[in-house]
């Protein structure tokens, strides 16, 4: 039987764009369903009762919350079928890194950084007013700008002392941390030029093909800024 993937996503999530890098790693088709996760549907409430994205579910089976679950979902399902390309390494204490990184990625980075510069850039154009829409906060976007500094510093020291960030082999701590700054970078706002060895790390995740159905990514009131396509970036 054919199987049939289903992702609940927004765009502009975090989370969700590192499930569906994995998904392109994996080679696994999507059927991309967005949701609106500020909307409460009913519908999508049944699927998650905590109302977050992502939410994968296979053919007709129970929904799969979450980018960590869902990682560890496919990683049990896919991974040993992917052989040196499994995004999971075969030893405990690196595959303990992977989760640290995935963990920081996708929580402390997207709390202080992508969060508040997607929320207030672009999640505030379709709220309505009175369930927080509006003009961004400009002291929320300063405090962003400020943390991703520190991050990218983090990164680049990572990829100072590693092959990739959580050793040797790319893995899922890649992407996440890929995923996370691909939102920031559509909005003009990461400054490359704080950090070399990040700039020269994201450039080799950012030419993979799993990362093309992202860039391709658009929001008609906000085209992507200069760099964001640009693999020469």
């Amino acid at each position: 039987m054919a199987q049939m993937l289903t992702l609940f996503h927004h765009p502009f999530s975090t989370s969700s764009r590192f499930v569906r890098l994995v998904a392109g790693e994996y080679g696994l088709n999507l059927d991309l369903v967005v949701e609106k996760p500020w909307e409460r549907r009913r519908d999508f409430l049944m699927l998650n009762p905590a109302g977050t994205l992502p939410v994968l579910i296979e053919n007709d089976g129970p929904p799969i919350c979450g980018a960590s679950v869902i990682m560890e979902y496919l990683d049990e399902t896919r991974g040993y079928a992917m052989g040196d390309r499994r995004l999971m390494p075969a030893h405990a204490e690196t595959r303990a890194e992977v989760r640290r990184l995935v963990d920081w990625f996708l929580g402390k980075f997207d709390a202080e950084v992508v969060g508040y510069l997607v929320h207030e850039k672009i999640f505030k154009l379709e709220i309505p007013r009175d369930r927080g829409g509006g003009e961004p906060d400009s002291a929320v976007l300063r405090a962003a700008r400020t943390n991703i500094r520190h991050h990218l510093k983090y990164i680049g020291w990572l990829t100072a002392t590693r092959d990739w960030l959580a050793g040797g082999k790319l893995s899922f701590a890649d992407l996440a941390a890929a995923a996370a700054l691909s939102c920031v970078d559509y909005l003009g706002e990461v400054p490359w030029e704080a950090d070399d060895t990040t700039k020269a790390w994201y450039g080799l995740i950012k030419s993979r093909p799993s990362f093309r159905p992202l860039l391709a990514e658009r929001i008609l009131v906000i085209p992507p800024a200069a760099t964001y396509a640009d693999l020469d970036f």
